[in-house]
């Protein structure tokens, strides 16, 4: 029986995609879709020309190459999967070649760039300490940010700001970016913003209106309920706990993958669901080793962990 792909990182990124547009505005709706990611503006005249590349064959001979430019290779390969994927749906399968569009047949204009900025996030407002009655040399910071509660079984939120920034933004669900296209005079414009509501221009920043798809919380549920049904994960008595961090987990860095770096969200995802079973299983074996030291020390018996561990007078390791 052919084994059955039940996810898959296209679909995945496809559902990512559309989660983050969620949350974003863009001047007209074919500018959502972007063709380069770059990590600044002054990227974009390096990526809009060709590149050459020295490549050595097994007989030891050096052969020089020229790339396209990246800009117009990634559209290209982007608008021929768009037109496989639209073939596929109609019962005809396209190889590459067979869709002819090339990256020479690019315009520079059509091209939409992706930016990583954080010029159009506000800044966080200062959080005063609060001193604990009783305890005058200790305080407490409370980030007036934060809105979300933790538990012990909860896994710390990492922080996505600039790790070089002089100052403290709002805490967001993903990476903030603007999209940019060149216009016709060679001048930048931006055609879209992550984390805003309204028109470009009178519009005002918002990171509450949008959700992810229905579809990606679908694939939410899938990846936790097939982890879960893992043979060293499915014998545990607390493995509906586990499911449910891992779907909380997942629920707050689902959309902080980068698709810069990696195009597998299903490994991303996947250590993250790890991460939130280990977490679990490591708090309730704490929690169970207290029960059975308290058990113990009453001269009651143990859990059968506990007895079958070799620890204190139970097990096999019991002195006799």
């Amino acid at each position: 029986m052919r084994p059955q792909n039940y996810l898959n990182n296209k679909d995945i990124l496809k559902e990512i995609h559309k989660s983050k547009t969620a949350y974003c505005y863009f001047s007209k709706p074919e500018y959502a879709d972007y063709d380069i990611i770059l990590s600044s503006v002054d990227d974009i005249p390096a990526s809009l020309l060709p590149t050459t590349e020295v490549i050595v064959d097994a007989a030891g001979n050096e052969k020089t190459v020229v790339n396209p430019p990246a800009a117009q290779a990634a559209r290209a390969k982007r608008l021929t999967v768009a037109a496989q994927d639209a073939a596929l749906l109609e019962g005809k399968k396209l190889k590459a070649d067979e869709v002819g569009i090339s990256h020479e047949d690019i315009k520079v204009t059509d091209l939409v760039f992706r930016i990583t900025s954080w010029g159009h996030i506000p800044e966080a407002p200062p959080s005063a300490p609060k001193v604990v009655k009783g305890k005058k040399s200790k305080a407490i910071v409370i980030d007036e940010d934060a809105d979300i509660v933790m538990t012990e079984y909860d896994e710390e939120i990492p922080d996505i700001a600039p790790p070089t920034a002089a100052v403290k933004y709002v805490k967001l669900n993903f990476p903030p970016f603007l999209h940019y296209k060149l216009r016709e005079d060679g001048d930048l414009e931006v055609v879209g913003k992550s984390h805003w509501k309204g028109d470009l221009i009178t519009g005002e920043f918002n990171r509450d209106h949008g959700k992810i798809t229905n579809k990606l919380a679908l694939m939410y549920m899938k990846l936790c309920e097939r982890y879960a049904t893992r043979s060293n994960w499915r014998g545990y008595t607390y493995n509906d706990e586990m499911r449910a961090q891992a779907l909380l987990q997942l629920a707050h860095i689902g959309l902080q993958f980068d698709e810069s770096k990696s195009a597998n969200p299903f490994a991303y995802y996947t250590a993250a669901i790890t991460n939130s079973f280990t977490r679990v299983l490591n708090i309730e074996k704490k929690n169970q080793n207290i029960r059975d030291d308290i058990l113990e020390m009453n001269n009651l018996t143990p859990s059968y962990s506990r007895q079958n561990s070799g620890v204190g007078d139970y097990g096999h390791g019991a002195d006799e």
